[in-house]
């Protein structure tokens, strides 16, 4: 799992990342590949299904919807499902509910 990953924290003020690292590839103009971690947190699943609604009612091409759910909201995400994330996604989005 040697990969960089990038959080975005609303409420925080951006940072400046470190230059150096590999271009950020390309969406496909063929649709994009969405992945959606559901933290298993009430009402989660409720708040990504209406993301993944908006984004396909915004009219962007989705290629394939990768939705995953942890199974519990206290324990990171096991390395497998974040394998499979990153082959099958090219944006992961995670939500918290209640």
């Amino acid at each position: 799992m040697g990969r960089t990953v990038i959080l975005v924290v609303p409420e925080a003020p951006p940072t400046q990342a470190a230059g150096g690292g590999a271009p950020r590839p390309r969406l496909a103009t063929d649709g994009v590949r969405l992945g959606v971690l559901d933290n298993s947190k009430g009402n989660a699943d409720h708040l990504l299904a209406f993301l993944v609604e908006g984004v396909r009612a915004a009219d962007v091409p989705v290629k394939s919807v990768v939705s995953l759910r942890k199974g519990s909201v206290s324990l990171p995400a096991p390395a497998a499902m974040l394998d499979r994330l990153e082959r099958e996604a090219d944006v992961v989005v995670s939500a918290m509910g209640d």
